[in-house]
């Protein structure tokens, strides 16, 4: 077989020239890695699948909550202001809710002295609480859910 000579001038000259890589991934590629909660709240389609995976472990009240205030944080009036977080405190936080989530005694006092006049960021301690409580646990759950492989074998773009 011939050997292929190269002059040194013309190895110098390639050793100066940018390389572009572009890398385009397969699905495939995209198999280990998973999107981040954040990212997953985004889509449409993704959030549906993880209440829907919530409710099938009796464990939505945590995304509902969420959710609700999300809603909350884009109240413009007042009035509405106040029978929101009245309807959001009742519903999540009152000592009968039926949907009661698990947040400590603190924030919860907190939240409960900013229920007589509410404001747009009386619910925020809550929300991050409870992001952090989903994140470590019920999301994890969930990247390992037949809901979430099912979910990721239809369509890969969304993460």
């Amino acid at each position: 077989m011939p050997k292929l000579l190269f002059s040194k001038i013309r190895i110098y000259e390639l050793k100066d020239i940018p390389q572009k890589r572009t890398q385009r991934r397969s699905p495939e590629d995209n198999r280990g890695i998973q999107p981040t909660l954040e990212t997953l709240l985004k889509d449409e389609r993704c959030l549906a699948a993880f209440r829907a995976f919530l409710r099938s472990e009796f464990s939505e009240e945590n995304i509902e909550f969420w959710l609700a205030c999300r809603d909350y944080r884009k109240t413009i009036s007042p009035a509405d202001l106040f029978w929101k977080a009245t309807e959001i405190y009742q519903e999540f936080l009152h000592p009968q809710a039926q949907r009661e989530i698990n947040i400590d005694h603190h924030i919860h006092e907190k939240i409960k002295r900013s229920m007589k006049a509410p404001a747009l960021c009386c619910f925020d301690e809550a929300v991050r609480h409870v992001y952090k409580l989903m994140e470590s646990d019920s999301y994890s759950r969930f990247l390992r859910s037949d809901a979430y492989l099912g979910l990721g074998r239809k369509a890969r773009t969304f993460w």
